[in-house]
């Protein structure tokens, strides 16, 4: 399961290199793809 999420993180270009030199606009910016992965798998899963 940690390997399926991490690969569904990989397709955002945003987290694929860490651009950010501030570690607290990387984890938004993670918190922000992972809550986009959640959103999708439960919109797909309802409909």
């Amino acid at each position: 399961m940690i390997e399926r999420t991490m690969s569904w993180l990989t397709g955002y270009r945003r987290l694929t290199h860490r651009y950010e030199r501030d570690p607290r606009n990387y984890l938004a910016f993670l918190g922000l793809a992972a809550a986009i992965c959640c959103y999708k798998r439960l919109a797909r899963l309802t409909t």
